[in-house]
Order: structure tokens, then C-alpha cells, then sequence
């Protein structure tokens, strides 16, 4: 399989360190983390060819890994504060 795009370290590359902390330190984030990677690799099937979908359910499944980057971009930036 190709590498795949939009993983949390492609996208906040610059948090890598906070990105850890969380994942350590905080249950809430491991498990919107899990549900991301879940996401993001059933998207890159579909996106793929290797499972099928319909328009409506691959687009749904891009807003919920929309949603989970919000927050996890939220989580961040409180750590950045807590950390100020």
C-alpha cells in the first residue's frame, strides 16, 4: 500500500512533542487519535479502489476526520498554553 496522506504528524508536523505528550498523558486524545488512524485508513481504501463506497459515505467519513482534526488542533493549543 502507497503511503498515506493526512496522518496526525503530516498534519500538525511542528507538534510532533505535543502530539507525544497527548497520546501519553491524555485517554480522551489516544482515543480520538485511534478513531482518526481508523478513519483515515478506511478513507484511503475507498479513495484507493479497494473498498467501495458511495460519494455520500466517503464524504461523511472526510467531515468526521474533519471534526477529529478540530479538535485535536484545540488540544494542541491548549497544551501550547499550558506550556507557555
Amino acid at each position: 500500500m502507497t503511503h498515506v496522506a493526512h496522518e496526525l504528524h503530516d498534519a500538525f508536523p511542528q507538534d510532533g512533542a505535543i502530539l507525544h505528550d497527548l497520546k501519553v498523558g491524555n485517554p480522551h486524545f489516544g482515543k480520538l487519535a485511534d478513531r482518526y488512524h481508523l478513519l483515515n485508513r478506511e478513507i484511503h481504501r475507498i479513495e484507493s479502489g479497494i473498498d467501495a463506497a458511495s460519494d455520500a459515505r466517503a464524504e461523511n467519513l472526510k467531515k468526521d476526520r474533519l471534526s477529529i482534526l478540530d479538535e485535536v488542533s484545540a488540544l494542541i493549543a491548549s497544551a501550547r498554553t499550558a506550556g507557555a
